[in-house]
Formats: structure tokens, sequence, C-alpha cells
């Protein structure tokens, strides 16, 4: 919810789709809440407004929620299943009961277009698509002067603002109109509860008091529930030094919403009106610098996205309000691509954000200590340790104060030895040794690497000498400290070499 108005809430419920489902087995209709881990569905009636699953009308995250759930439902033929706007739910409901008890072609027409199936997802969201993709204002042509054509109406059920309820002979007064509306694609978002993609400049004379600013436009319901038309003018700055709504900004909110536009928490916000408090994400509009609230309940979190699967610790951080950097994704274009992906209150979904090179090589790393495992004194257990990949199971011993072993390690210059491997908690890092220091730790000394295996690791790499091995140039085998005899006998032959081209002293001449 966005408590910078006093409609939102409405507005926000309108926006928003409850899933219903008619079970054929047991003649019942409840609200679908998830699928357990036995296929079977779970549900809730649909009064239950704490549990209801509620999805943004026209947000693609539907499409992957019902997909997956068909995809782990035991026996989806048993039920047929409803979108149905929330604030429309106590009318729909009883007609599709009605309907399934005494079916008339009357109350099948009015339901049907309520239906979801797996065939009807798919193409609501290839359409999705390819209207957010149209949506971008289109400037003339340079040549000819002409625009786009303006895209068909769309069905009105898709509205949250009704086109006929619009005032347009007031949009007037600003210096604006339907047409110029239609043909910057702004017209459709903004009927369906967003802001325009662009901004506008609005103009006009009130009691010969000029008004010229450049603001985002969007359309909200006052309380009479007359459409009236918010500006959402251009900021220099967001206002970060002030309350919003009751909360202040701490040091790091304000880092984070100046760097990515979004808190990366919840906080509890003020509805002045009512006096609720609403756990709310904060984010910052990136056109006009407005900060824009959204209820933390009004977003649900899908599996996956763009192809790339959620685990619960990711899940639960975006509920959150951090961000999630996401790797191998599939665009549109089915390529694969890397981003951070975060709620946004003025989208009023997740969105991605893109980071530079460097930013994204640190998100990797980021996320990669995030998913390594972690002992209780705070020492971070590898995936890897010099090229060899650690089980999940190693990784667990580790924390668990196991000893492992691990051979086939990989020293700088790639040659390998081996080494028990433990948790040192006193150094705060992992420690190498010759023997199995479970066995009897006391009579072991600590090395890093093996003992055997000291003078090939300093030599090889930590660039070190060793008076035997001094001349040999090639790097030293596993467990080597003295040349090989072919080693021996190449180095005598070549010191022998040098002696017989090292030339002769001058004696002087005889006089």
């Amino acid at each position: 919810m966005d408590v910078n108005t006093a409609n939102q809430s409405t507005t926000d419920e309108q926006m928003m789709d409850i899933l219903l489902v008619l079970d054929k087995e047991k003649k019942t209709i409840s609200a679908v809440k998830g699928v357990d881990e036995n296929g079977e569905l779970q549900t809730v009636p649909p009064e239950n407004n704490s549990e209801l699953l509620k999805f943004d009308r026209h947000g693609d995250f539907f499409s992957n929620f019902f997909s997956n759930m068909m995809n782990q439902l035991k026996n989806p033929t048993r039920f047929n299943f409803f979108k149905i706007p929330k604030i429309e739910l106590p009318k729909i409901e009883p007609i599709i009961r009605d309907n399934f008890n005494h079916p008339t072609p009357e109350n099948e027409a009015g339901i049907e277009r309520y239906r979801v199936t797996p065939e009807t997802v798919k193409q609501e969201a290839k359409k999705e698509q390819q209207e957010t993709q149209t949506q971008q204002p289109q400037q003339p042509s340079k040549e000819t002067g002409a625009t786009a054509q303006a895209p068909q109406q769309p069905d009105k059920s898709k509205y949250v603002i009704d086109p006929d309820k619009v005032d347009w002979e007031a949009l007037k007064n600003f210096g604006l109109s339907k047409e110029q509306l239609e043909k910057s694609k702004a017209l459709e978002p903004m009927l369906r509860g967003y802001k325009s993609p662009g901004a506008f400049t609005i103009a006009g004379n009130y009691n010969s008091a000029i008004m010229k600013l450049d603001a985002r436009l969007s359309f909200r319901h006052d309380k009479d529930g007359n459409v009236v038309l918010a500006i959402h003018g251009i900021r220099q700055k967001p206002e970060l030094e002030r309350p919003f709504f009751g909360h202040e900004f701490s040091k790091e909110d304000k880092a984070n919403l100046l760097e990515t536009g979004n808190m990366g928490r919840i906080v509890n916000l003020k509805n002045y009106i009512t006096g609720e408090m609403i756990p709310s994400f904060v984010s910052v509009d990136k056109v006009t610098n407005e900060l824009v609230s959204m209820r933390a309940s009004s977003v649900q979190i899908p599996d996956e996205i763009k192809g790339a699967k959620l685990n619960k610790e990711q899940q639960q951080a975006l509920r959150e309000g951090k961000g999630v950097f996401l790797e191998n994704m599939i665009s549109n274009r089915k390529n694969p691509f890397s981003a951070t992906v975060q709620v946004n209150a003025d989208k009023k979904s997740l969105e991605f954000i893109y980071p530079n090179a460097k930013q994204s090589q640190e998100q990797g790393q980021k996320q990669t200590q995030q998913n390594s495992l972690v002992t209780s004194d705070g020492v971070t257990i590898p995936k890897s340790i010099s090229g060899i990949e650690l089980s999940r199971q190693q990784q667990q011993d580790l924390v668990n104060d196991k000893t492992i072993f691990v051979a086939g390690l990989k020293d700088k210059r790639g040659v390998e030895y081996d080494a028990y491997i433990q948790v040192n908690h006193d150094k705060k890092k992992l420690g190498f040794y010759s023997d199995n220091p479970s066995f009897d730790r006391s009579a072991v000394k600590e090395i890093t690497p093996a003992s055997k295996n000291r003078t090939q690791i300093a030599v090889n790499s930590e660039g070190k000498t060793n008076e035997a091995t001094k001349k040999v140039k090639e790097p030293l085998k596993k467990g080597q400290d003295k040349p090989t005899e072919k080693q021996k006998t190449k180095q005598d032959k070549k010191e022998k070499q040098e002696q017989t081209d090292k030339p002769k002293q001058s004696r002087g001449r005889k006089r």
C-alpha cells in the first residue's frame, strides 16, 4: 500500500487478484494457499484475509506461481481454478458455486472470463510481455513527424480506472489530452493504476498564477469514488532528512535509497487517516525522486525468476526487502543474464538491478559467501580448496569439527600434494596436517602444508629457495626436497659446461 494518499488502500485492493479453486470431488470452493510436499493442494476459506494468497493483477509472477503449482499438483484434473479481483470476490464466488450445482449458460458465461488453465496463463503472460514492451513513450519521426498508431483498446475488465469516468475535458486545463496519453503509450498503464512511464510537461493558468512543471501522472479515486489526476512533480533529490509517515531514515536507509532506489528492508509506516501502522517497502521513484511505499503483504515471491530457481533463503531475503543476486537467468530473447532482484515499491513488483562489471563480481562473491557453510565462530567453509571441489558432506564435516582428507591439492605452480584438513578455531581458518589430528592431536605438529610437502610448497608457491634444489628450474614434484637423479645429472652437466666456457685469465706479455 502506498500511504502517500488516503485512497490508495482501495486502489491496492482493486489491483490484487485471488486464486479460487473448485474441488470437484469435495464440492467445495476455497482460496489457494499453495501446494504441500506431497503434491496436495493447500487452501483456506475465501474470507480468511490474513492467509489469502494475493497477486498483482498485471505482474508476471502469477504465471510462474500457477505453472509451478500445476507441475507439483498430484491430481490437477480434480480442480477448476478462477483468478478473481479481490474486490469482486463476494459477487463472483456465489455464481461459481451456483453454476457447479445448477449450471446455466448465463452463469457459465459470467465466470468463464475468470477461469484459468495452463494454456490461458501462458497466453496472458505472453500478452503482458508484449504490452509492457510497448509502454515506453514514442517520439515523432524527424523525417515524417508521424508517431506510431495508438494500440487497440483492451478489455475494460483489466483496468483499475474506468476510462468512461475520467474527466477528459478537465485534463485540458493541464495542457493534456486523451490522444496525447495514447500516443505516448502512457494511457494503458495509467488506467491500470500505475504512473505514466515517462514525464509530461504540465502547464496551466490559475487565477493569474502560471504553473509549469515536469511530472509523472497517474489516475486515482478520491473519497467519493471520482477519478482524479495525480501529479507527481520531479524533485531535485529525495527528501530523506524528514520523517516519512513516522519513519526516520537511518544512515543505511539513506545510502540504500540513493544507491539502488530501494530501502532494502520492511518498516512500519503510519497511515495518519486511520492510525494504522503498516509494514511497508519504501523506494524512490527514479524519474521524480518521490518517495513511494507499498504494503509488504502485497508482493508474492515466486519459486523461480526467468528460469533461475530460488531457494528458501533467497525467497525469505526478497520478502524482507533485501536484494538477491541471481545468475544465469534467461531473458525474453533467450539470452542468459545476471542481476540483483529486489522489491521496488514504485513498480509494485520485483525489479532487476543491473550492476557494472565490478559490482557484478562483488555481488557474485557476496552471494557465494552467503551460500557457503559457516562455523559457529565465523569460519567460512569454502566450496573448493586448491582446485578440488568439496562435497556438501565434507563441508558439513568441517563445520562439525571433523577431519577430512583431500588428495590432489595443487600449489600455485600446479603441482599436487595431499593433506588432512580441519578447522583451526584459534587461528579462525582451516588447518592442514601431515597426519590425521583426530587420532592423537597432541602428537601431531601442525604445518601448512604437510611436512613431506613443505619444501615443494615453499619453493613452488612461496617463492623461497632450498640449497639442494635452488638450481632446479622446473616445479618440484609431490613431496620432493632434493633433485632427482635426472635433475642432478643435468645440473652437473650444466655446471661443467659453464666451467669449460669460462674465459681464461690473461697472464700479460713476456718482455
